[in-house]
């Protein structure tokens, strides 16, 4: 649940039975009135609670306490607004520019639908300007295209052996490549399959969209209606609300959205041509992490084009020479700038964002940081041989992030290869699991070598663990009984609605047998608690409100060995030492007798 949502009850002076775990929301909203109350964490939440009364906030209206609730996370739309008489010019003349042409919409009449749609006033003004339409429609208006993806926790297979631990879209990362075109009335729905708060944010989607998909609860489903208006690549991501966002992201929850140009708005080279491409090609680099703590701070573990490392060097596109390729081209990130780059390829034609208007001809790379994408434009020389995709950032390309386009005449050219990423049976999963090298999970504790136990001497009094992107870190140690664990929260507290994010628990899910159990307060951020444990054995813990975080504190005595009986004379270590040095010597000499 989102520090947000704290925010909102604050305000209220109550707590919705709709907020993702609403157990945590009162606890904590309680020690901010009471324990805490003269803390400056308590001061700063409660100045943003008086900021954002009477805001809606991700479908929660912040209203005085006796009034507030919340209402199935969509904000309500207000009463249409009926249109005064046109009085000035400009607005005289509104009607005669809504029925004049416009470089993209020959002529732009209100829909029927639209009769009913929130400020009528501002709907008018929109269909008469020459810029394209925003993408707010009716959530009744009727649909052209419609998609539903699933959210969810769960493990996928990234290749080289490595099994992934984390957030997934349809069982898979990247989630599925929608494609539609400009001007289609589109309809995605969003399932939660998983354990705790998802949403979505779609990026091509010129409206307000966090009302209607943001906080989605476990076990909901929540659909949203938009205009494609403009043309483009874009990304789509979970968006749970808060901090919790770029948490999603960082592990997992991602695709591409395509909205294709319409009409006479083609791409160049398909004009130059006079023929569609023979290869769309849809690329999405991205990195995954093995740890919060890397995730946050931008260290990638792996860096991939379309869910699978080395994905297009194990099966490289085959194409032919002379081939026209089209690639939609989106760094996810997301962290890591990318300058992707096809050896021996100079573009015919590139366009920023993938919008046809946004034209550059020619060129060796394309600069794109995270959610930065292009529409790329080539011709397969007339040779045969293969081209080589990479970022030129190379250490993204040494970590996973290259592939092969192999041009032969013989070649059958797919016509499109989506950035999907990569789907398996239950019993290719099954194989995948049993035979893997590694897990990574950013939460959770995999077999990486980041997660293998912090092991602590019996010097050690006091062991630190950080919370730091929504996980532990180090998240497995190994300390002698009487050892005090200190859990410090280093996770920047937020204010937006969503996911309750920011605060952290350790609660421990399996102690050894006659242990005691522990469970620490809420921490907000810097804060930190103690416990010290004393029996032997394995501690499990998770966090509360993010039951995906895990840490374990292995508490085991030193090995007591028994000392050997001195002997007389000098030791073997000692013995050993010296013919080491007596065969260096002779080796000096020899040199030195040769010189």
């Amino acid at each position: 649940m989102a520090v947000g949502m704290i925010v909102v009850a604050l305000a209220a002076g109550v707590a919705s039975d709709a907020v993702a775990c609403n157990a945590c929301n009162m606890v904590f909203t309680d020690e901010i009135q009471s324990s805490r109350a003269g803390s400056l964490l308590a001061r700063d939440l409660q100045r943003a609670a008086e900021n954002q009364r009477g805001l809606p906030l991700n479908g929660y209206t912040a209203m005085p306490s006796s009034e507030w609730k919340a209402d199935e996370n969509v904000a309500a739309e207000p009463e249409p607004i009926q249109l005064a008489a046109a009085d000035t010019e400009a607005e005289q003349s509104a009607p005669v520019r809504a029925a004049n042409p416009s470089p993209r919409n020959n002529p732009r009449e209100v829909p029927d639908w639209m009769a009913n749609a929130a400020f009528p006033d501002i709907v008018a003004r929109d269909y008469a300007l020459p810029t394209p339409l925003t993408s707010y429609v009716p959530q009744d208006a009727p649909v052209d295209k419609s998609f539903t993806i699933t959210l969810h926790e769960g493990q996928t297979y990234i290749g080289n052996g490595v099994m992934y631990d984390g957030f997934l879209i349809d069982g898979k990362v990247p989630g599925p490549t929608i494609i539609v075109e400009e001007g289609d009335i589109v309809e995605i729905t969003v399932v939660n399959d998983g354990m705790v708060p998802h949403g979505a944010s779609i990026h091509a989607a010129y409206t307000q969209s966090s009302a209607h998909l943001g906080s989605i609860q476990a076990g909901e489903t929540k659909s949203l209606r938009f205009k494609a208006s403009y043309p483009g690549v874009f990304m789509y991501h979970c968006a749970p609300g808060g901090h919790a966002i770029p948490m999603h992201v960082l592990a997992g929850q991602y695709g591409m959205i395509v909205v294709k140009p319409k009409g006479e708005a083609r791409y160049q080279l398909e004009k130059d041509m006079g023929q569609e491409p023979d290869l769309e090609l849809y690329m999405i680099q991205h990195e995954l992490y093995a740890s919060g703590k890397d995730a946050v701070e931008g260290n990638a573990t792996y860096t991939m084009f379309n869910g699978r490392l080395f994905r297009y060097v194990e099966e490289p596109i085959q194409v032919q020479p002379g081939d026209y390729v089209r690639m939609y081209f989106l760094n996810v990130g997301p962290n890591l700038l990318s300058t992707f780059h096809i050896v021996g390829i100079i573009w015919d034609y590139v366009y920023w964002q993938g919008h046809p208007d946004a034209k550059w001809p020619g060129g060796q790379s394309v600069t794109a940081g995270p959610t930065d994408s292009w529409v790329i434009e080539f011709r397969i020389p007339p040779e045969e041989g293969a081209y080589t995709m990479l970022s030129h950032a190379v250490g993204s390309t040494s970590r996973g992030a290259i592939g092969l386009l192999v041009a032969s005449a013989d070649a059958d050219t797919p016509p499109v290869v989506l950035a999907d990423g990569p789907e398996f049976t239950d019993e290719e999963m099954a194989e995948n699991k049993e035979k893997a090298m590694r897990t990574i999970s950013p939460f959770g504790i995999g077999t990486h070598p980041v997660d293998r136990p912090v092991v602590y001497g019996p010097d050690t009094e006091e062991v630190l663990i950080s919370i730091i992107g929504n996980a532990y870190y180090p998240k497995v140690v190994q300390v002698e009984p009487g050892t005090k664990i200190t859990w410090v929260n280093e996770d920047v507290f937020t204010y937006l609605a969503g996911e309750y994010s920011g605060i952290h628990n350790a609660a421990a899910t399996v102690t050894p047998p006659d242990a005691d159990g522990f469970v620490t307060p809420l921490l907000a951020h810097g804060e930190k608690y103690s416990v010290t444990l004393e029996t032997e054995g394995e501690y499990q813990y998770i966090c509360t409100p993010h039951p995906y975080m895990e840490g374990k504190v292995i508490v085991k005595g030193s090995e007591v060995i028994e000392e050997e009986p001195e002997r007389e004379g000098v030791g073997v270590g000692v013995w050993t030492v010296l013919g080491i040095a007596l065969v260096l010597s002779v080796i000096a000499v020899l040199r030195s007798g040769k010189k």
